[in-house]
């Protein structure tokens, strides 16, 4: 049984008063966004917010932070965490504070990152009510899936020791409410695991008059094209479900000559290990096969990124509780109302966290299509609203704060 705060509100209400600053921060990050592993100025931002409320970040690998707050009453320990790097895209948004350094933040990070400079204030101020300790953390290099590998590696689930974890992100252009909360209902497999393979084909090559003479590796990567996405139709179940994207195909320069390589670039998603093992294994097999076959070396250059993001249904559940005593019984909807199946095939690299503890994520949609939302994440042109800031900072601080109390 999950206890109901009285205070739930409380905290909504608190969240409230900082909308302002909420947003003074995301239009500040918005505009000076930064990538991967190196984020010295948005770091820098974040530590001089943190340390203006009292608290002493500290900094993990370049620029990651992490900060607790708590521990006055024994209990356990949860994480929540936002993440704070851009993406390489030129913004072509209108927005008085778009981004003007060719990098933007088209994910929503600097929502994430602002909303928990907010939850930060909450839960400084309603320190002595935390039956337990919760641990923020800022994480860089989620879009090129480093960040949370490397925060891991250096140890930020431990000292404290992490007993859950949980992650909220935005999204835009969805058929729902702004401000409407989309939540996990059972357990398992939320976002798909993602991996990259390079395959690079050597032949042998000719004038375009001679084939006879050339081993064509344009021919052999028309092949193994086609013949990779029979693993998809012929060797998975219909019940399962796997991505193998091509997104790069190239090879020679000008249209009378037979290159002497080519090459392919692509994606795979799934949502178990023992499948995203299996398309592994199948793309070396039939891309060795494929070559020689037309006589030509192929080699597969295999990166493994991130494994899928798993829920737990007791903080799931927990969620669900939070969000309802907090907002109301129709701030959210269960996400297989918005996704059929309840998976979203992009990936997250907060996947790796949530395969060391039991972990849950909440989605916040800050922009609904009908209101002029029109883009997806990712795009040159999406926008998410400023109204939604002080309900994911309000959601980050009573999520950490019940579940420490129904875990005590």
């Amino acid at each position: 049984m999950f206890i109901v705060i009285k205070e739930a509100g409380d905290f909504l209400s608190m969240a409230h008063q900082l909308q302002d600053k909420l947003a003074m921060y995301r239009h500040h990050l918005h505009a000076v966004p930064e990538l991967d592993l190196s984020l010295p100025r948005t770091t820098a931002y974040v530590k001089e917010a943190l340390e203006s409320m009292g608290l002493k970040p500290t900094l993990v690998g370049e620029s990651g932070l992490t900060v607790t707050i708590g521990g006055q009453h024994a209990g356990k320990v949860i994480l929540i965490r936002a993440d704070m790097d851009g993406l390489p895209i030129q913004e072509e948004t209108e927005l008085s504070f778009a981004s003007l350094n060719g990098n933007m933040h088209a994910c929503g990070h600097d929502l994430h990152t602002s909303m928990l400079l907010g939850a930060a204030e909450i839960l400084k101020a309603s320190e002595g009510q935390l039956r337990g300790m919760v641990k923020l953390v800022f994480q860089p290099g989620e879009e090129t899936l480093n960040g949370a590998k490397m925060m891991l590696e250096n140890g930020i689930l431990d000292n404290p020791k992490v007993d859950s974890a949980m992650m909220l992100h935005v999204l835009t252009g969805m058929p729902i409410p702004t401000g409407q909360f989309v939540v996990p209902e059972a357990r398992g497999a939320i976002s798909a695991s993602s991996d990259w393979f390079e395959i690079i084909i050597r032949g042998r090559g000719s004038h375009g008059a001679m084939p006879d003479s050339a081993v064509d590796p344009l021919n052999v990567a028309a092949h193994l094209h086609l013949a990779l996405q029979g693993i998809l139709s012929r060797e998975i179940s219909p019940i399962d479900n796997a991505v193998l994207t091509i997104g790069v195909m190239e090879g020679g320069s000008t249209n009378n000559v037979i290159p002497d390589t080519a090459r392919m670039k692509g994606s795979v998603r799934t949502f178990n290990a023992a499948l995203r093992d299996k398309m592994e294994t199948r793309i070396h097999d039939i891309s060795a096969g494929i070559g020689e076959t037309f006589q030509a070396k192929v080699e597969v250059i295999y990166t493994r990124g991130c494994p899928e993001v798993k829920t737990d249904s007791g903080l799931n559940r927990q969620m669900r509780t939070t969000i309802a005593n907090t907002f109301g019984a129709s701030s959210f909807i269960g996400i297989t109302q918005l996704v059929p199946g309840g998976k979203l095939m992009g990936s997250e690299d907060f996947a790796f966290v949530s395969q060391a503890v039991p972990s849950t994520t909440v989605f916040l949609n800050a922009g609904n299509i009908e209101e002029g939302y029109s883009y997806p994440v990712h795009h040159p042109k999406t926008m998410f609203s400023d109204e939604v800031l002080h309900r994911g900072a309000a959601a980050y601080a009573a999520f950490a704060r019940d579940w420490l109390e129904s875990n005590r």
